[in-house]
């Protein structure tokens, strides 16, 4: 599985600042993977189609959600894309969430609402405007599967291309904001049994003296 190439992708062609990478799936092999970009910046919005009117209102840059269809044998193999990416990426951590079946007796309703944002399915709008634009044409089948069997959500913030440039304080990264290849972490085998959360530290902030 190879998610940096996608989001390379994405980052060239949107030319915007990112916020954060999540990344959405249900545990069984060979299942599509949703993808979800969080971008910073703003549609300018003007009453008459001129660039020299100042605009009357900005309204976000929705998110971006892609599906990814690569095959997979093990969740092991998501776990060390994600991590590598993250870790490329400059991403001070990279947090895995384990989610069990929203539909089981007693669930919260949240847990509804938060398995389809992890797929990118926002059930709202903001002022009649898209929260998210979705190219991935599984969305709903994987979100009827998570919502029975469980799902789980990777998140990262990545440094290199981000709002998080000219704030990072890691003395792990290049000057670009990314990390030299391979990710120097294991992962942890997920169970998806019930509601677990697994933090991948990669950072070391730039006030720390190292003791010799």
């Amino acid at each position: 599985m190879e998610l940096l190439e996608h989001i390379e992708t994405q980052m060239a062609a949107t030319q915007l600042p990112l916020v954060a990478i999540t990344i959405a799936a249900v545990p069984f092999r060979d299942t599509p993977v949703i993808m979800t970009l969080h971008w910073h910046g703003f549609v300018k919005e003007r009453l008459i189609d001129d660039e020299s009117r100042e605009p009357v209102s900005y309204t976000p840059v929705p998110s971006s959600a892609l599906q990814v269809n690569q095959r997979w044998d093990d969740l092991l193999d998501l776990d060390r894309a994600a991590m590598e990416a993250g870790w490329e990426l400059g991403a001070w951590d990279v947090a895995r969430a384990e989610q069990p079946s929203c539909a089981r007796p007693g669930a919260d309703q949240r847990e509804a609402v938060d398995c389809l944002k992890a797929f990118g399915q926002f059930p709202w709008g903001v002022n009649g405007n898209d929260v998210v634009v979705s190219d991935a044409p599984d969305a709903d089948e994987l979100v009827s599967v998570a919502a029975q069997r469980g799902y789980l959500m990777w998140l990262f913030r990545p440094v290199r291309g981000s709002i998080w440039t000219d704030v990072a304080d890691d003395l792990t990264l290049r000057p670009d904001g990314t990390r030299e290849p391979p990710c120097p972490l294991d992962p942890v085998a997920p169970r998806v049994d019930r509601a677990r959360r697994t933090v991948y530290r990669f950072g070391m902030p730039g006030n720390v003296r190292i003791q010799h």
